[in-house]
């Protein structure tokens, strides 16, 4: 409880606003002002944000502590365009706390091969730390077409 979690690519609000529920101070952010809105409305505690993720600069917004967990759910990945991803995995690392981690979900034939993600991982300065199948933890295999993985900042990123 209490840890510092982003809901990096909130949306509505959904998983920050269980995570704040739950204890957490959570800070959501989302490109899409009318899905911020709607966080607020529904989910009032946690601090919500319009942000493009790629640019992602918290300080500006008056928040310099570094977040224990971030959150990245419901195929953010995806919606991103493919010449903004590795900015938008250099900013999260940059709000990662030394010893924190990130957690990733996206499905498979949505334009970003799991392969690509994984290099796009090693050249910003993430590594994984665990992967999975599914949210309740099934194995990661060569068949699997969702992949939730637990990520880590390198020593060298």
């Amino acid at each position: 409880r209490n840890a510092h979690i982003l809901d990096a690519g909130c949306g509505p609000g959904r998983v920050g606003g269980q995570l704040h529920r739950l204890g957490h101070r959570v800070v959501g952010v989302d490109l899409d002002r009318a899905l911020i809105d709607a966080a607020q409305a529904d989910h009032p505690g946690p601090t919500w944000l319009v942000a493009d993720l790629a640019e992602l600069d918290l300080t500006e917004h008056g928040i310099d502590q570094p977040f224990e967990v971030i959150v990245v759910a419901g195929n953010v990945m995806t919606f991103l365009a493919p010449t903004t991803r590795r900015p938008v995995l250099q900013r999260l690392r940059a709000h990662l706390s030394a010893d924190g981690r990130v957690a990733v979900g996206f499905g498979a034939g949505r334009g970003y091969e799991f392969d690509q993600f994984f290099a796009d991982l090693e050249a910003t300065g993430l590594r994984t730390d665990a992967r999975y199948s599914t949210w309740d933890l099934r194995p990661f295999g060569n068949g699997s077409d969702y992949l939730v993985t637990v990520l880590s900042a390198t020593a060298e990123g």
